[in-house]
């Protein structure tokens, strides 16, 4: 019998008992819906969070400070590791200006931006509405380059310039800022002053220029409170804070053809000589391409782990196709037997059977999947994600639940193969 005309038989079979098919699907549809709902909310969350790094810079390199062991190859063979080190970098260690600019003019041609940044803590500003309440910002010393590395958008006045601008007291703050705690329109607040808490102490800043606030798309997902950058001159943030000279970690934005991976080993490797008669400080490079690379593998393991143990109810699901087989092969041996009594051969009679196995896994994986999309959609949205079912699941999904129609189906298709027509015709 032709493939198609097992597949018709099967409809037929199915279409005469509605609810038992059904009730045999259901293990089915369970199984490959909770699968796919687990995969598209994983890569909804994946993707999403993935970009918002992406966004952050994921080629750009960090370098940091971090302490030696005993095993640290690029340490001069006449320089001893103190086994006993200090838990953070005295002045010496730090990472000076000359390291920096030296760093800079021989990698020149790979060097787009060097981000320094000194972080002072939060501050808070009295609302122009409301005393008795306050708006949030994160003060932030930065140089030069870091509102061009981070792609900070100036819309009114200008941007700080530190050999200009030195220790003075300006600042560069959002527009929401503006409009939310002082209650200004962002192109009139130029030349203002805004004085903010930080450090339990009063500082008036003059601003100097206003950036374009951009939601940053986990805080969005997240519905987190927006908390602004107000940026200062970085040797006025090393006053505030009564830091040392030097620092413990910058950012490196290399040139667009430059290969990062390539680089972020060079740099490595440049600041380990550097530091190679150091006794307990060494200076490491990261990128955040490492890290968005480790966390998709991380989400992949995750889901596919959740999703392993979700499939068990397709197990479940197989086995009832396994069942109701069975009692589909009794009721209907009058059936068996008299196709055999006709010709048919013991292959042909394995075939519908499994046929029938695959057409019932078949429409519930196709049910579940439509489950599981819909599902993993809403669920998506509701936690502020964007929804990514993933084609190669679904189709990996249907597939599988093929599989199970054959691997389940195959025990009583034999079973009805072997049945001795003769028997099968005298069977009430």
């Amino acid at each position: 019998m032709a493939f198609l005309d097992n597949i018709l038989l099967s409809l037929e079979s199915l279409k005469a008992n509605k609810l038992r098919a059904i009730l045999t699907m259901l293990g089915i549809i369970i199984g490959i819906g909770s699968v796919i709902t687990i995969n598209t909310v994983g890569v909804s969350l994946s993707s999403t969070v993935s970009s918002s790094m992406q966004s952050l810079g994921a080629t750009t390199i960090t370098v940091q400070l971090t302490q030696k062991s005993e095993d640290d190859e690029n340490t001069n063979q006449d320089v001893k590791i103190r086994k006993f080190a200090d838990s953070t970098p005295g002045k010496n260690d730090l990472i000076t200006d000359k390291m920096i600019s030296d760093f800079k003019n021989d990698f020149k041609d790979k060097i787009q931006y060097i981000e320094l940044s000194r972080s002072v803590g939060t501050g808070t500003v009295s609302n122009y509405d409301d005393s008795s309440s306050s708006t949030s910002v994160n003060v932030i010393g930065i140089n030069d380059d870091y509102l061009k590395a981070e792609e900070v958008e100036i819309i009114y006045g200008r941007a700080i310039k530190n050999k200009k601008d030195g220790d003075k007291a300006i600042c560069v703050v959002s527009d929401k800022f503006v409009e939310d705690a002082l209650g200004l329109n962002p192109k009139d607040v130029v030349g203002e002053t805004v004085t903010i808490t930080v450090n339990n102490m009063p500082k008036t800043f003059f601003v100097a220029g206003v950036y374009e606030y951009e939601q940053e798309t986990v805080s969005t997902a997240l519905k987190q409170e927006v908390t602004t950058s107000f940026y200062i001159p970085i040797e006025s943030a090393r006053i505030i804070n009564g830091d040392d000279e030097g620092y413990q970690s910058f950012k490196v934005v290399s040139t667009a053809d430059t290969d990062t991976s390539a680089f972020l080993t060079t740099i490595g490797n440049y600041f380990e000589n550097v530091y190679s008669r150091n006794d307990s400080w060494t200076a490491s490079a990261s990128s955040l391409e490492s890290l968005i690379s480790k966390f998709t593998e991380i989400m992949e393991t995750i889901s596919l782990a959740i999703a392993a143990i979700a499939a068990i109810s397709l197990v479940v699901g197989g086995i009832g196709v396994m069942n109701i087989m069975l009692v589909s092969i009794t009721e209907r041996t009058k059936e068996i037997g008299t196709r055999k009594a006709l010709g048919a051969t013991n292959t042909s009679i394995r075939w519908q059977f499994i046929t029938e196995a695959m057409v019932i896994c078949l429409i519930g994986g196709i049910i579940g999947v439509v489950f599981g999309v819909s599902l993993g959609i809403v669920i998506s949205k509701l936690i502020g994600f964007s929804a990514s079912p993933s084609i190669s699941s679904i189709v990996l999904a249907l597939l599988f639940s093929l599989f199970i129609g054959v691997v389940f189906g195959y025990a009583p298709a034999n079973k009805a193969a072997k049945l001795n027509p003769i028997d099968a015709l005298r069977y009430e």
